[in-house]
């Protein structure tokens, strides 16, 4: 299979995102309603930071931090790794890997345009999966 490029992945991604103000509750309904595990923090269009499960687990839930009135800007990730869209996606897998974390925003000269995440490299593979599921489950109706 030949390597996806990032600007491949990304396109026609929602780009989910808070402002520093926004409180932990907040982000993690948009989240939540996105169907994500992260968050890009802007401010003044520029990437301030990233915010992810593991951040509301770590640093809110577990240290008791009160989610209805912490902003992102107390408990977000700063100065986060991020990738180019002309790379491949295999470069953001092995920084992830390296790293330790599951998404990597994606900027252009600077400015934040999309998001991968390790979720992104079942691609194909994951459609497949999925196919499989409904027909397993039509042919157990069958039976």
């Amino acid at each position: 299979m030949p390597q996806r490029m990032i600007k491949q992945v990304i396109a026609g991604k929602s780009l989910i995102t808070a402002s520093p103000q926004t409180t932990v509750r907040d982000a993690a309904q948009a989240m939540s309603k996105a169907h994500v595990g992260a968050i890009l923090v802007i401010d003044n269009g520029t990437l301030a930071g990233i915010f992810t499960e593991r951040d509301a687990l770590q640093r809110v839930l577990a240290k008791g931090v009160d989610p209805t009135t912490t902003p992102l800007s107390a408990v977000m990730t700063t100065k986060p790794i991020t990738v180019s869209a002309s790379l491949p996606l295999g470069h953001a897998l092995h920084l992830m890997y390296d790293g330790g974390f599951r998404h990597v925003p994606v900027v252009d000269q600077g400015k934040p345009i999309g998001m991968v995440s390790a979720r992104d490299a079942l691609g194909d593979e994951q459609c497949n999966f999925e196919r499989e599921l409904v027909q397993r489950e039509d042919i157990n109706q069958i039976l």
